[in-house]
């Protein structure tokens, strides 16, 4: 069996469902994971923010104009009065149930059940319209088996027992399933954060031991460049897990590097896909490595770099860790880092508390930092016995102040940290070095 994810804009309209359940009717019994109608979430945001804020009236302002969408909605999705008023029906329920938490305590845990409505609309919409096309469909409720443990993170052996028991009860050839929402150890309505619906679909594939997971977009595929900077770039046809987990992190936004955790220790293949080409090859991700290829080019923006150089630092055991302690304290993440006998050089993609960091660590030696940097990164092979790779990168970059490399941590990139103003040229440089003479 196979797990179909698909996002929000590929169910964002009337047109595109209908266009989904298309996708899906290949005569293969599956999991398909669905997102919240586009523009849902935002809409769900900002009641909640409004309730927060104790002001019920801008929150029923909100959902009234949700509500009008969706009817909109229901009247281009069912062409028989018996299934319209199904969904007309389940979207009362929720469009009540959300006007229900005006004037009553409002917190988080109301937060997040507010969240969950966007995923039980477009579940619930979908489904009815799949047996009003005559197919053996189910509705699979995630909150009845998608839960965290009480460390938030998902529970697999629950999340994998109690959908296995669902899939016994209920078999058919369809099933549906809300992305992104569970439950937490306590039983209350949760999300699962990173990675969203992405995640979900993972997990399940993960616990039903599934063929393959394909994630439905509308980009195709993980591309070997950013399109909107080099001309000519291509979707890449295959990557290794950890390869796409660097891209994901390094600016790829097709995929949240977490969520592809659960395929790869699983040992699932994942497939992007797009719904607005479906017969694109997209890309396969999984465990086997092309050797001696270099597949892709990201870049990461909005980066600040801080250098630290203190001669107390030259034989001083502790050092490191003194420094790394502020950023824990600060919450702050370091994503590249290199040391000499006298300095050390870090890049952090979180700014918030950069002037406390800062202020902290002049207690060690003097600070500098630069904002507006950015990381590129080069994606593919890279184990350090494939002689030259690491030189072709650095030539393509001979022309572009570097400001940190880093190259060594992973077997599967090589980071240039340069100033934001250089990113264009530094990808473009990198394309026509290493692309175009790629053998």
């Amino acid at each position: 069996m196979k797990v179909l994810k698909f996002g929000g804009s590929s169910v964002g309209s009337a047109h595109r469902m209908k266009g989904v359940a298309g996708l899906i009717d290949d005569g293969e019994s599956k999991i398909v994971v669905l997102s919240a109608m586009s523009g849902t979430t935002n809409s769900l945001v900002e009641i909640a923010n409004y309730y927060t804020n104790g002001n019920a009236e801008g929150a029923a302002d909100t959902i009234g104009a949700l509500e009008m969408k969706y009817t909109k909605h229901v009247s281009e999705l069912y062409a028989s009065k018996e299934y319209a008023d199904k969904a007309r029906e389940v979207l009362a329920g929720v469009f009540a149930f959300l006007r229900s938490f005006a004037g009553k305590h409002f917190g988080p845990v109301e937060e997040k059940e507010v969240l969950a409505q966007g995923e039980i609309m477009s579940t619930n919409m979908f489904t009815f319209y799949l047996q009003e096309q005559g197919k053996d469909v189910v509705l699979l409720p995630a909150l009845n088996f998608m839960r965290l443990d009480p460390a938030g993170e998902p529970d697999l052996p629950y999340i994998a027992d109690h959908l296995g028991d669902m899939l016994e009860q209920k078999q058919a050839y369809l099933y549906i399933t809300q992305g992104f929402i569970c439950r937490n150890s306590a039983g209350d309505v949760d999300n699962l954060q990173r990675g969203g619906s992405d995640y979900t679909a993972s997990l399940i594939g993960a616990a039903i031991g599934a063929e393959e997971i394909q994630i439905w977009t509308d980009i195709d595929g993980m591309h070997n460049n950013d399109p909107r900077v080099v001309e000519h770039t291509s979707a890449v046809h295959h990557i290794h897990f950890e390869e796409a987990s660097e891209l994901a992190y390094f600016g790829a936004k097709v995929l949240h590097p977490t969520c592809i955790l659960p395929a790869k220790n699983a040992n699932i293949p994942v497939r992007i896909l797009n719904t607005m080409q479906p017969d694109a090859e997209g890309t396969l991700i999984n465990n086997e490595l092309e050797e001696g290829l270099i597949k892709a080019v990201a870049a990461k923006d909005n980066i600040a770099a801080i250098r630290i150089k203190s001669s107390r630092m030259l034989m001083t055991y502790g050092f490191l860790r003194r420094v790394f302690e502020i950023f824990e304290k600060y919450k702050t993440s370091i994503d590249m880092i290199c040391t000499s006998e006298v300095g050390v050089s870090m890049s952090v993609d979180n700014t918030s508390h950069l002037n406390e960091i800062v202020h902290e660590l002049k207690k060690y030696g003097t600070v500098s930092a630069d904002l507006d940097m950015c990381i590129i990164c080069v994606v593919g092979d890279m184990n350090w016995e494939n002689v030259g790779f690491e030189s072709r990168a650095m030539e393509a970059m001979k022309s572009v102040p570097v400001r940190m490399v880093s190259y060594g941590g992973s077997n599967y990139n090589i980071s240039f940290l340069v100033r934001g103003e250089d990113k264009n040229r530094a990808l473009r440089a990198l394309s026509a070095s290493l692309f175009n003479t790629q053998k």
